[in-house]
């Protein structure tokens, strides 16, 4: 069966047939929960989680240039190419977890490299205007890079993927990302913000002014105009995963979401497209402080809460093992009239 020619499954009758198995109801917990998501999103009783595909999109944020972060903006292309060079935790994760894993630059300042199936030039400028002091794109631009996800949900299809995970690469990324946090949970600046990759107290506290006045500036453009809004204050790469994310909901796919960026783009997805967050699975709680805030407004349960904050679609790749046990148990588990037990 194709993802986009799943049939529909509802809630009772997978856990009618999780109750069926070789052990008391309920007995593995969350572990059931994840095996509701993944035979719901899939329409099967069967799911699978191979093959599976890590999509990690990387971009720039002209906001650096306001000081809200303790690394410079270069080190988004160096990890670009560590990344493609096999070095990165999420290089090594998904060589691990037998993940595919595809970079997609969707704006950054580094240079290009050579196109292959796990590298895609995308990009819709070399960097976000800075958002500390106007629009972070344009509203053009914002459905550009949509679309650069809407794709590469596409050619995960094509390549057969049948759960997706998405990572991001992108220096000053946090900053947006709580910025969209305070405009789409109606949260406040103080509890969006965070340190991301170990702010300092005066870069933290210079990172809370411009959340605050940027998402002040967004909020007054959500009722009328929310594309405008959240034009104001997202990264191109954020953008992109929600294209990703909405497009791999439609076409059936389980997706597995990382951390706080990852988060975020959820948020929009959901925005634009209602229903999409039926198809995930919350792979861990972050650092971030917002994060939670985020997985609660979503209606999502992490699996894992190991104060983690790396990115790159690193924490979803540690969650895999959990989601492959998920499916095994609903798939290859006895039932009670397999083993001649009556219940």
């Amino acid at each position: 069966m194709t993802a986009n020619a799943r049939s529909s499954l509802d809630d009772a009758t997978i856990k009618a047939h999780l109750n069926n198995l070789t052990k008391p109801p309920g007995s593995l917990g969350k572990l059931e929960d994840v095996a509701i998501s993944l035979c719901r999103t899939q329409g099967s009783l069967a799911p699978r989680t191979r093959p599976r595909h890590l999509a990690i999109f990387a971009a720039d944020h002209g906001v650096v240039q306001a000081g809200v972060t303790a690394w410079p903006s270069e080190v988004t292309g160096l990890m670009i190419a560590n990344i493609l060079g096999g070095g990165a935790a999420s290089s090594v994760f998904a060589h691990q977890t037998d993940t595919t894993l595809r970079l997609v630059d969707v704006g950054s300042g580094s240079p290009t490299h050579a196109p292959s199936d796990g590298y895609r030039d995308a990009k819709i400028a070399e960097s976000t205007a800075n958002l500390a002091e106007g629009a972070a794109m344009t509203v053009d631009q914002l459905e550009a890079a949509f679309a650069v996800g809407v794709e590469e949900a596409e050619w995960a299809a094509i390549s057969g993927a049948r759960l997706v995970l998405a990572g991001e690469m992108g220096i000053g990324n946090t900053t947006p990302a709580a910025c969209l946090g305070v405009l789409l949970c109606d949260a406040s600046p103080e509890v969006m913000t965070g340190r991301g990759a170990g702010a300092d107290d005066v870069t933290l506290s210079r990172k809370l002014g411009v959340v605050t006045q940027a998402s002040a500036r967004a909020a007054a453009l959500l009722k009328d105009d929310p594309t405008a809004a959240m034009a104001e204050v997202a990264g191109f790469e954020i953008i992109a995963i929600a294209g990703f994310y909405a497009t791999a909901a439609r076409l059936g796919f389980t997706i597995l979401v990382d951390g706080f960026i990852t988060t975020a783009a959820a948020l929009v997805a959901e925005h634009r497209a209602p229903g999409t967050v039926r198809h995930m699975i919350a792979a861990h709680c972050s650092a971030e402080p917002g994060h939670r805030r985020m997985l609660d407004h979503l209606g999502l349960d992490p699996l894992l809460d190991w104060s983690l904050r790396l990115g790159e679609g690193t924490g979803a790749l540690l969650a895999l093992p959990l989601v492959d046990a998920a499916a095994a148990m609903v798939r290859d588990m006895a039932t009670f009239a397999d083993a001649g037990i009556e219940q």
